[in-house]
């Protein structure tokens, strides 16, 4: 029942959201990058899907990153305790204002209608943090667009506390 009301609301509003995917899409390519980002995340039993969202930050962050934390000891007890940056200097201007909107996960949607995740459940995991998640309850469902956490903590607590919920 819960997969039927996910697909039901995707299409039902999908004259929304698609317009304003697109237009995002179309502004964030005006900087010469993709205007996507896929990334490889944890779904229901384990497996791995593709993750879509607006590209939010510079072309070759990953790349950054890793150099970034290599000169920057503060920032990368920072990463490991967090798996984020609060002042992540690859995101860029535009990429700000579309992740404190969360307009940067509305592809999501799409990944959603193919099934690899739902509105509401955890937030997918990334394949390299499976070790930091507790027990198995994680596998047993699809991963969300929105959660608990999403609403509650977001970014005022730490990677594992955020795991265990």
């Amino acid at each position: 029942l819960k997969r039927l009301v996910d697909i039901l609301l995707v299409c039902l509003s999908a004259p929304v959201w698609l317009p304003v995917v697109a237009a995002l899409a179309l502004f964030i390519r005006r900087d010469g990058g993709p205007a996507f980002y896929t990334q490889k995340r944890v779904g229901r039993d384990g497996t791995e899907f593709e993750f879509l969202k607006l590209r939010t930050m510079i072309v070759g962050a990953d790349d950054y990153l890793r150099a970034y934390l290599a000169e920057n000891p503060a920032a990368k007890a920072e990463w490991d305790l967090h798996q984020k940056l609060q002042d992540d200097p690859r995101i860029t201007g535009f990429g700000r204002f579309l992740r404190k909107s969360s307009l940067d996960e509305l592809p999501q949607l799409l990944n959603v209608l193919r099934g690899d995740m739902s509105i509401v459940g955890p937030r997918p995991m990334m394949p390299n943090q499976k070790s930091l998640y507790p027990g198995t309850a994680y596998y047993r469902m699809r991963p969300g667009l929105t959660g608990f956490w999403q609403i509650s903590d977001r970014h005022g607590t730490t990677f594992a506390a955020r795991a265990a919920r």
